[in-house]
């Protein structure tokens, strides 16, 4: 979708920058800055705002092959940031009769036919709308049986649908899902009953088939649990800016690490470390990083790279 980024509040008007955004495009961007080969697969409208999202995304060296453009009039989506308080940032969704609203199983699975290794959802898109949620319930069940890694990043938005009817659309998706993540708050939301702890809710997931659970806690790190136990890692610490994208550049870098075939506290580490460039500037993808730039962290403070 596309992004209008206020500077204030709205209602008080002033200027707006243009730029897109969407969990699933600012993982496919994070992937392909960080090396690897990403294919975006969804719909926009027919629109300028549709064209804007494929451009960039091109630009960013994402496929967009399996790209729909919707040719019906659905617009596409769109969203509004304004900042309120610090990092504080309120969002407005646009997305009700969008384009990617109405993405279907004929869109999607077309994509998983080359044998992607990971296929990344998230639970934003089950909340557009029926066909929506029928298409992702598509892809996961494709790309299991497939073989390929499913990776379903829970993501609730709270103003685009109620607990109740997350847990409805998300529960059935476990059993396609080998790679679940969570903050902290969305773990019961994939639960079939209420569980006493944090670990209690893990355990569950686990033995409901899930190979890996991980669970983002902001500035406070990460833990990723597996069969064989739990594995902490703390936030890289830098200057927040701008918090909006951070989960979304958690992935990338988690799933980067995946891909690279390194051991959990090495992909935890470069999730941490995505996340903190993506705090540390403005925008939801704008500032992640390059390969080559994963190790800028480590260097000091006013540091001049000539």
């Amino acid at each position: 979708m596309a992004a209008l980024r206020a500077q204030g509040a709205l209602r008080l008007g002033g200027s707006l920058g243009l730029s897109v955004a969407g969990a699933e495009s600012n993982v496919a961007i994070g992937l392909a800055r960080l090396g690897h080969r990403v294919r975006w697969a969804g719909r926009v409208g027919a629109d300028e705002l549709g064209a804007l999202v494929l451009r960039t995304l091109r630009a960013e060296g994402v496929d967009t092959e399996h790209a729909a453009v919707d040719d019906t009039g659905r617009p596409t989506g769109l969203l509004l940031t304004e900042p309120r308080l610090g990092t504080l940032t309120r969002v407005s969704y646009y997305r009700a009769g969008s384009a990617g609203s109405a993405v279907s199983p004929a869109d999607v699975l077309p994509a998983l036919a080359s044998g992607p290794r990971v296929l990344h959802l998230t639970g934003i898109t089950p909340a557009l709308g029926p066909s929506a949620a029928e298409a992702v319930q598509a892809a996961a069940e494709a790309a299991r049986d497939a073989g390929v890694t499913v990776c379903l990043d829970i993501n609730h938005r709270s103003r685009l649908w109620s607990h109740d009817r997350a847990r409805t659309a998300l529960r059935p998706l476990l059993a396609h899902t080998d790679l679940l993540i969570a903050s902290e708050d969305e773990l019961p939301l994939v639960l079939e009953r209420p569980a006493a702890s944090e670990p209690e809710a893990v355990r569950s997931l686990l033995s409901a088939g899930v190979g890996e659970v991980v669970v983002k806690r902001g500035a406070r790190g990460a833990t990723g649990f597996t069969a064989e136990g739990a594995t902490d890692r703390a936030a890289r610490q830098v200057a927040a800016v701008d918090l909006v994208g951070a989960g979304d550049a958690f992935v990338a870098g988690y799933l980067s690490g995946l891909l690279d075939g390194v051991d959990l506290p090495a992909r935890l580490h470069r999730a941490v470390t995505t996340a903190a460039f993506a705090v540390a500037t403005r925008g939801d993808w704008e500032g992640l990083p390059t390969r080559d730039e994963l190790g800028l962290l480590d260097e000091p403070d006013g540091t001049t790279i000539r």
